[in-house]
């Protein structure tokens, strides 16, 4: 039986609210709940089970009927997509119990990654509390963790189902190969994004000016890196003199994630190829630099 909320306890909240508009064909009941749920994917059946013991850990006095369709798990793919989310962020788009009131925030969120760890978190005082937070363990093998992320981007993405109850989703059984090819060379099409997310946590080199004085970053030179947690960049307003780049004492570690947050236009040339040379053009961009080419220096 489902492990979640005790179906002989469940109450019904007058006029049920929901977040979004419902699929009109194959209407569940808290009767079909149970019965669905024994052919549901394992790895859906874990989820919704580690969820909703997160929720009794943290919340042992909500009732089914303070959450929408007394406690649903929902599959929030909308925003980026399963493939998205699994090559760029290593986890499935996030599962969600909602609240059932007017602000229908979340009461349950869960990060699925891609090695089967489940991190739960629990949010009391309606959505509105710190969460508390659990970890788990899926048991399934890589396997079936890509075949489930191919049926839902076949499945609930192609077929343009979005943040929805996943007992209504199709996720059993394998994909076809076909789709299992066409999941895996979306891979490709985000390697942008991927050797960003990588690069987030390296380091670059920063001459102080460029806090100290407020500047905007106006110079950029990609060169090899010297050890596994370099990025290769150095940065700097773009007008300082070699002996005063040349000093150690003039110079400090940032890491690319701050360097991004400190000035957004790198964003496009982050990940460019080593021997990369860049010079700000304006206020909000930067181009490849070229013999003559003016630096736009200004502050922040």
């Amino acid at each position: 039986m489902h492990q979640g909320l005790n179906v002989s306890t469940l109450q019904r909240c007058g006029n049920e609210k929901t977040r979004r508009p419902r699929r009109k064909e194959n209407p569940i009941t808290i009767a079909d709940d149970w019965i669905r749920y024994a052919g549901m994917n394992k790895i859906f059946e874990q989820v919704d089970r580690y969820m909703h013991e997160s929720l009794r850990k943290g919340l042992p006095d909500i009732k089914p009927c303070d959450l929408e369709k007394d406690g649903a798990v929902f599959y929030m793919n909308g925003k980026n997509g399963t493939a998205f989310d699994w090559y760029v962020n290593e986890h499935f788009p996030y599962f969600f119990i909602f609240y059932n009131d007017k602000e229908n925030l979340g009461a349950v969120k869960a990060a699925l990654y891609t090695d089967g760890g489940l991190t739960v978190y629990v949010y009391g005082e309606k959505g509105h509390a710190e969460p508390l937070h659990f970890e788990e363990q899926v048991q399934a093998t890589s396997e079936e963790l890509l075949d489930l992320a191919v049926l839902l981007t076949a499945h609930a993405d192609g077929e343009k189902i979005w943040d929805e109850d996943i007992r209504i989703l199709d996720a059993e059984g394998r994909p076809e190969a076909e789709e299992v090819d066409l999941f895996l060379s979306l891979e490709e099409a985000h390697r942008p994004m991927i050797e960003r997310r990588d690069l987030l946590p390296k380091t670059v080199i920063v001459t102080k000016k460029v806090r100290e004085g407020g500047w905007k970053i106006g110079y950029g030179l990609r060169d090899e890196p010297t050890n596994e947690r370099d990025s290769g960049w150095f940065f700097s307003v773009g007008d300082e003199t070699d002996e005063y780049v040349n000093d150690p004492g003039n110079l400090e570690l940032w890491v690319v994630n701050s360097a991004l947050i400190y000035d957004p236009a790198l964003t496009e040339f982050i990940t460019a190829p080593y021997g990369t040379t860049i010079v700000r053009v304006s206020s909000d961009r930067f181009e490849p630099d070229e013999p003559g080419k003016e630096i736009f220096i200004e502050k922040n």
